[in-house]
């Protein structure tokens, strides 16, 4: 449904944090999907909803249209796709950025920017499967190295045997990582 100022109001599921709310987390599916196709996923895989005691979780759907040119890369991969762009390009200002069985082309308008970029960058926290045969596991080792080049902090995870999916040890993993970029008080009193 557009607004009248010509935006697009996208559909969205929301998971509220347990506790009080002190930031918000933005999960984006890949081609194909919806943001409660990506949730009901998640869920299935770890046997319960990926819940946070201060972190909102958003689940936005994008219009068919937005994925319609990667149509061929498919999956979740394409959310990692458009993080890294969002994140790099527009809001340098995010606590981190994570991509899960994603990557850039070489020719990236991303890797254009931050060559332009002199200030401080989100970390990045990638995951991917060796066995994966829709994104290879070499174009997301590719895409990080050379974010890693051009002054991302990155962290890589590579998940034998794993193919274009989620497992529940890269999920486990990711929510450390959430935990550790937007820590909770009961994360702060710890440190």
């Amino acid at each position: 449904m557009a607004a009248a100022s010509g935006s697009v109001r996208l559909q969205r599921c929301i998971v509220s944090p347990a506790g009080r709310h002190s930031a918000s987390l933005i999960f984006l599916h890949g081609s194909g999907d919806s943001g409660q196709g990506l949730r009901k996923w998640i869920k299935q895989v770890l046997n319960q909803d990926l819940t946070f005691q201060h972190i909102k979780i958003i689940y936005p759907t994008a219009p068919p249209s937005v994925f319609f040119i990667f149509a061929s890369s498919g999956g979740f991969s394409m959310g990692g796709c458009m993080a890294m762009h969002l994140a790099y390009r527009n809001h340098q200002d995010v606590a981190g950025v994570f991509a899960l069985s994603s990557f850039l082309n070489k020719a990236s308008a991303v890797y254009q920017a931050l060559e332009k970029s002199d200030g401080v960058l989100p970390e990045l926290f990638q995951c991917h499967g060796t066995a994966d045969e829709l994104v290879l596991h070499s174009w997301g080792e590719e895409t990080n190295s050379m974010l890693k080049f051009l002054g991302v902090s990155t962290k890589f995870h590579s998940f034998p045997n794993v193919y274009h999916e989620l497992s529940k040890t890269e999920l486990e993993k990711l929510k450390s990582w959430i935990l550790t970029k937007l820590p909770g008080e009961m994360e702060r009193q710890n440190e």
